[in-house]
């Protein structure tokens, strides 16, 4: 059965209703899911499965049948590790639906449907006795209920529930226990992504700097842990203040509790500095005695760097302290940390938590609105000083003395740029309230609060009245809008560009003057996992899995580009960056199709994994903002994220892959993409000789037209 959705195109900002599946959802979960990466994790396997053998060979010594209870089976392939290794019954719980269904398929391919039982539940709704889901408790807990956080899938509280109902008093549990650990660091790259720095304007009238406002710089921070592949940051942008400390271990083979708690570690600093920023991670123990061992830790806590398990399900997380302390080389500190259920978060204390008995802070929430408008790499791309001054630079250019502004942006410091380079009057248009109330106490706090006007309202909203009847001579946009996540959906400035033509006067400047579309064909060294079919895992088939996910692949929805912070993820151009179309921003939308069409040649062999798509915004025709390549290397991509160095801040690429091709030397694509309903696609022909890919792009101007309307 079919059913409609309504649902807000970013591009166009006009709720559209579209056709889909009655179980999209379902689809949508499957495809964006990271089944294939943890299949592909052979670390993982291996441990999970030397760690099983291990304790059903404990249990089986000991005269007992083996009983396995296997909580979030997925695929159903820890539970067929355990009956290979001699269980005598496995009872398997995955509460997602078309998950459960395929590792019935999957376990009944590989001949263990008698001794291995799907369930299909939450496991704090399994039942037991002679007449429910499982006649007796069993012997061995086995689970993967990790994120890279540990607990944030709700491992305690499912953990705490089945030893009191599901499993026997000390039982063997695989993993046997999970360890905590942090290193405390200084970091402005990574502060940057947390906090607002001053941002000085040289003007005629001598420097000016921005500052946050004070809730700003008190607030503790978004309450979300950031994750990300710490392998990728450059150790040049952090100085070390700790060794590494083990915070707190879980041993998941006795009783577990999700209450809050909190854990302290007393250190001497490495070095005097700033504390700002704890990186965490954690391993799993697989075994009573440490000896089978999987560990998340950056290369340089790695115990055998060599052995480094690329995987994008686990990675290593950055928590930011409420706030900055000092601390000095020698002189004893308290790092702790805290958790509740889900969430872990860390504070720094002078004294023993169990000896002053302080209240413990509380797990951090914006009271800011800042970090609830802006992520952390928006963050990052605000304080990046040099993309500051490309739009101070361009802002002179254009900027007369009798200039009126209207900036169109989420959130964005242009409006403050204007109105100290000699703007006449500034508006800026923000169509949220959170965004309105955090532009109004940073005007507040640069006593700017009646020099700049703020109008909440959608811009396709704004009368004469809102403009106090002048006419724009200077439209601005970074552009940046929070709901933007592909680089076409930040081309609603243009839509928004066309809603506002009425307000526009004669000889009106718009700033961004056009955008451009760019591609480059790449080979990743490693985030492929992520869409490679598995086959075969550790010996069993998981065909059954590959064939769901390919199904899942082939819906509108699964199909669109995914946003990638690409600084995370190596890869290596094939082609050479191409531009593919451009956006003149001067003019409104056109109501006819936008349409081009070519080839991208692929110059170097290798495995065409995907293609890169990014937005550049051109500012004046001497100032160009680019979200993809900073340049392009014989050898690799070399992608922008707001700096010179290539260190991370906002930019986000987005990918077009090919559906679950094989590799090749050679890959012939067709890449089309239609930004105006975030549908681009790519698909690979089989293996030809000649490198060519042949791309089509184009807009639908229905969907133009209704917009200007």
């Amino acid at each position: 059965m079919k059913v409609f959705c309504g649902r807000a195109n970013p591009t166009t900002g006009s709720v559209e209703w579209l056709e889909e599946d009655e179980h999209y959802d379902y689809h949508q979960e499957i495809a964006r899911s990271s089944y294939a990466d943890m299949l592909h994790d052979k670390d993982r396997n291996i441990k999970y499965y030397q760690g099983i053998r291990a304790a059903v060979s404990r249990v089986k010594d000991r005269g007992q049948k083996a009983l396995v209870l296997d909580i979030g089976t997925g695929t159903g392939l820890l539970s067929m590790m355990a009956v290979t290794a001699g269980a005598d019954f496995c009872y398997a719980i995955e509460v997602f639906k078309p998950m459960a269904d395929a590792a019935v398929k999957i376990v009944e391919k590989n001949g263990f449907s008698d001794k291995i039982k799907i369930i299909n539940k939450h496991s704090t709704e399994v039942t037991m006795g002679p007449d429910g889901d499982m006649p007796c408790r069993a012997n061995i807990l086995i689970t993967e209920l990790f994120d890279t956080e540990l607990i944030g899938e709700g491992a305690l509280p499912s953990y705490e529930h089945a030893h009191r109902h599901l499993v026997q008093e000390n039982c063997e549990a695989v993993p046997h226990r999970a360890t905590v650990y942090a290193q405390l660091v200084e970091s402005r790259r990574m502060w940057s992504w947390n906090k607002l720095f001053p941002i000085p304007v040289h003007t005629s009238c001598g420097e000016q700097v921005i500052v946050p406002h004070l809730e700003l710089e008190r607030c503790p921070g978004a309450p979300s842990v950031y994750d990300i592949q710490l392998n990728q940051v450059s150790s040049a942008d952090f100085t070390v203040l700790s060794d590494v400390l083990p915070m707190f271990s879980v041993d998941f083979s006795k009783q577990v509790s999700s209450s809050a708690a909190c854990h302290s570690r007393q250190f001497e600093p490495l070095a005097s500095g700033r504390a700002q920023v704890v990186l965490s991670w954690w391993d799993i123990e697989m075994d009573p005695e440490g000896k089978i061992k999987c560990s998340m830790a950056p290369f340089w806590a790695h115990s055998d760097p060599e052995e480094l398990q690329w995987r994008d399900h686990w990675m290593q997380c950055v928590y930011f302290l409420p706030q900055e302390e000092p601390v000095v080389q020698g002189s004893s500190i308290y790092l702790v940390a805290h958790h509740d259920d889900y969430c872990v978060w860390y504070s720094l204390q002078r004294t023993s938590p169990e000896k002053d008995r302080r209240v413990y802070p509380a797990r951090p929430v914006c009271d800011c609105q800042a970090h609830l408008l802006w992520n952390r790499p928006r963050f990052g791309e605000i304080n990046d000083q040099d993309r500051t001054d490309q739009y101070i630079q361009a802002l002179r250019t254009v900027l007369k003395p009798d200039s009126v502004c209207l900036c169109v942006s989420d959130g964005s410091l242009l409006s403050l740029l204007a109105h100290h380079l000699g703007a006449e009057q500034v508006f800026t248009v923000e169509s949220s309230a959170a965004s309105h109330r955090l532009m109004k106490k940073i005007f507040k706090a640069n006593h700017l609060e009646d020099k700049i006007n703020i109008i909440e309202k959608r811009p396709e909203l704004l009368t004469s009245a809102d403009l106090e009847g002048k006419k724009i001579s200077l439209l601005l946009g970074e552009p940046f809008f929070t709901t933007s996540l592909l680089p076409w959906h930040n081309l609603y400035f243009w839509y928004v560009r066309t809603a506002v033509d009425q307000h526009l006067g004669p000889g009106a400047v718009v700033m961004p003057q056009t955008a451009s579309l760019h591609t480059v064909v790449v080979e990743f060294r490693d985030l492929w996992r992520i869409r490679s079919p598995c086959g075969d895992c550790e010996g069993f088939d998981v065909h059954i899995m590959d064939d769901m996910i390919k199904r899942a692949l082939d819906f509108r929805e699964s199909k669109e580009a995914e946003p990638h912070p690409l600084w995370e993820y190596p890869c290596r151009c094939l082609s050479e960056p191409q531009q593919i179309l451009t956006f003149d921003f001067r003019q409104p939308v056109p109501p006819h199709l936008i349409h081009a069409e070519g080839s991208i040649e692929l110059r170097r062999p290798g495995r065409s994994h995907g293609a890169v798509l990014w937005m550049e915004y051109h500012l004046t025709p001497d100032s160009t903002v680019s979200t993809g390549l900073l340049k392009s290397a014989e050898d690799k991509v070399v992608l922008c994220t707001g700096t010179v160095a290539g260190t991370p801040t906002a930019s986000r690429q987005c990918i077009s892959s090919p559906r679950r091709t094989p590799e090749r030397r050679w890959a012939a694509l067709r890449l089309s993409v239609t930004p105006w309903i975030s549908t681009p696609t790519l698909e690979t022909s089989p293996w030809i000789s000649h490198s060519q890919t042949p791309w089509t792009m184009g807009s639908d101007p229905h969907l133009l037209r209704n917009k200007v309307a």
